[in-house]
């Protein structure tokens, strides 16, 4: 629609009575050229009805604000209405109006019970006083009872060849399946501030309101792709005074801070002012500005600096409005990095959660400006702890000094350095990490998890020299190997009827038909490759490893064995020493093996 054609229509409703009639209803879309950004909803349904393959039920989604309502009144209109001559204008317009006999508009959450839809029931074979189509819409459809969803369903299905429902919501997930599964699904998107800006500009210059850039942009974000609501803020913001509108006027209006004072408050986080933090909290206090709103500002430059630090352009920010912006914002991010940045948009969503449910409300923003001014060290931090978890370089590369050392001395020089690791981390940290205790009693904090479950391949020790696996030292290599994993592997592995070595490089553990229970424990992948490292250690190169029931039992039964009981089976199970601790500590027993 036109903008001479907004305004006649503003015109003549407000001439048609004294009551004033809010921008939202005078400006809104009456043609699905109208629609703003929801252009392939548009020609779906347009293509629906020059096609005639309009169905029977419609399900229109998306948030507030974005023209669930207006496109399904003007659906009805192009279904009811085609045409341009006197009578079908007046049909059109009574449609817009909410007043047509046979455009019947329902609010869900005032008509949700049973009985209401038992009424709708009743009067659907009521064909059309004037009309094509008998159409209802139901706004808030996710507002109807459980059982008003079910009673509407047989009708949803199969109503009347000329009765057609049009459900619009912001809550699809609230709706049955059963009812989304007899609908055509629409999802509105949010709507680009770009479109709001030039539909706000159009408003404003109809409605004869000088209005500065700066502030349509301002309005536009906060709308947040809602097309009513940045509406909505216009004609407040034009009561709000009848002189030229800027970017200061809207801030006042709205209560949040000017992009100056937020980019300086973003700064001294790389800074580490708290001091300064508080000091512009204060001020922005007593200018009028909202302790919530500006912690959610504040939120959005350091999402902007998070985009920033992750390569973006400045095309995706969404909290600045002007280029030189976009460049402080790039500048600020760079000074902290992505850490510090991740950390600060926690604590502000933190504390913005918590003002939710608190009166002390600046309290909880000073606390979330110092905490957030605070963090120090966290790049330093992130690269000792990844040190600290993965292997050092110089013992993963196996170089000829650290072969010509002993097991013993590279172990000790190993656990001295990540010791050093240890402690620096601890000074970094104000929690100190815990060392979790280790089966069977053992316990060493130096050594991290991923060093004691992936040992070095690279040093042979004494069972293999040459770092070759034969038959002749198969077994005592398996020995050796035992004994560097935990208590409950060495129990089952150790039940192990022969090791035979199957091929180069590979070991077949035989297990006999009674122990088929612990093979299958060995098999496990975590206690396979726990299995197979330590051998690894100790033969010096990469064995692969394979169990197997003996060939001798297979098959049958031997005459002196007997299957193993589910009874026994628990009560090796109980031998566990992980699994007696247990049994100490929390009074518990095994009852079932997977």
């Amino acid at each position: 629609m036109s903008q001479e054609e907004h305004q006649s229509l503003a015109q003549g409703e407000d001439a048609s009575g004294d009551d004033y009639v809010v921008i939202a209803r005078r400006y809104r879309p009456q043609i699905f050229a109208d629609l703003i950004g929801q252009q392939h909803i548009a020609a779906a349904l347009e293509a629906a009805i020059a096609t005639n393959r309009v169905g029977h039920a419609y399900l229109f989604t998306g948030a507030r604000g974005v023209g669930k309502t207006s496109a399904a009144r003007i659906f009805a209109s192009a279904l009811n209405a085609p045409q341009d001559d006197a009578e079908v204008t007046e049909i059109r317009e009574a449609i817009f109006r909410g007043e047509d006999l046979d455009v019947l508009e329902i609010d869900g959450a005032s008509n949700r019970g049973i009985d209401d839809i038992r009424e709708l029931r009743s009067n659907v074979n009521i064909r059309p006083s004037r009309s094509r189509f008998k159409i209802y819409i139901i706004d808030e459809v996710h507002m109807l009872t459980r059982d008003a969803f079910n009673a509407l369903l047989k009708t949803l299905e199969e109503p009347p060849k000329h009765v057609k429902f049009i459900f619009c919501t912001t809550e699809p997930n609230k709706i049955p399946i059963t009812v989304l599964s007899r609908c055509q699904r629409f999802d509105f998107a949010g709507i680009e501030s770009e479109s709001i800006v030039t539909r706000l500009r159009q408003i404003a210059e109809a409605e004869g309101a000088d209005i500065d850039d700066d502030a349509i942009q301002l309005l536009a974000r906060r709308a947040d792709g809602s097309m009513r609501d940045g509406q909505s803020l216009l004609e407040q913001l034009i009561a709000f005074t009848s002189e030229r509108i800027f970017a200061t006027t809207v801030h006042h209006m709205l209560g949040t801070a000017e992009s100056t004072r937020l980019l300086t408050m973003a700064r001294r986080f790389s800074t580490h002012d708290a001091a300064g933090l508080l000091e512009d909290l204060d001020t922005a206090i007593h200018e009028g500005v909202d302790v919530g709103n500006l912690l959610e500002q504040l939120l959005g430059i350091f999402r902007d600096c998070m985009m920033a630090q992750a390569g973006c352009g400045s095309e995706t920010f969404i909290s600045t409005a002007t280029g030189d912006e976009a460049e402080k914002v790039k500048d600020i991010a760079n000074q902290l990095g992505m850490e510090p940045v991740l950390a600060i948009l926690q604590i502000l969503q933190q504390a913005l959660g918590n003002m939710r449910f608190s009166t002390q409300r600046r309290s909880i923003a000073e606390v979330a400006l110092v905490r957030g001014a605070q963090l120090e060290g966290l790049e330093q931090l992130s690269t000792l702890i990844a040190r600290l978890e993965g292997a050092p370089s110089d013992c993963s590369q196996g170089s000829t000094a650290a072969a010509a050392r002993s097991p013993k001395e590279s172990g000790a020089k190993k656990k001295s350095a990540e010791g050093s690791l240890l402690a620096a981390v601890k000074n970094q940290s104000q929690h100190p990490p815990k060392s979790a205790p280790v089966a069977g009693g053992e316990a060493d904090t130096a050594v991290p998890p991923a060093a004691a479950e992936e040992p070095s391949v690279d040093e042979p020790n004494s069972a293999s020299k040459e770092g070759i696996l034969t038959a002749a030292n198969a077994q005592e290599i398996w020995t050796d190997a035992l004994t560097k994993v935990s208590d409950s592997i060495r129990a089952n592995a150790g039940k192990s009827e022969s090791i035979v070595a199957s091929a180069e490089n590979a070991l077949t553990v035989t297990f006999a038909e009674s122990c088929s229970f612990s093979k299958s424990l060995c098999e496990r992948p975590d206690n396979a490759r726990k299995i197979e490292n330590a051998v690894s250690e100790v033969a010096g190169t990469r064995v692969r490893l394979t169990f197997t029931i003996s060939s001798q039992s297979s098959g049958e039964t031997p005459r002196n064995e007997r299957p193993v009981s589910r009874k026994e089976k628990l009560s090796t199970v109980a031998e566990n020493p992980m699994v007696k601790q247990a049994q100490k500590l929390f009074g518990a027993r095994p009852t079932t093996i997977h």
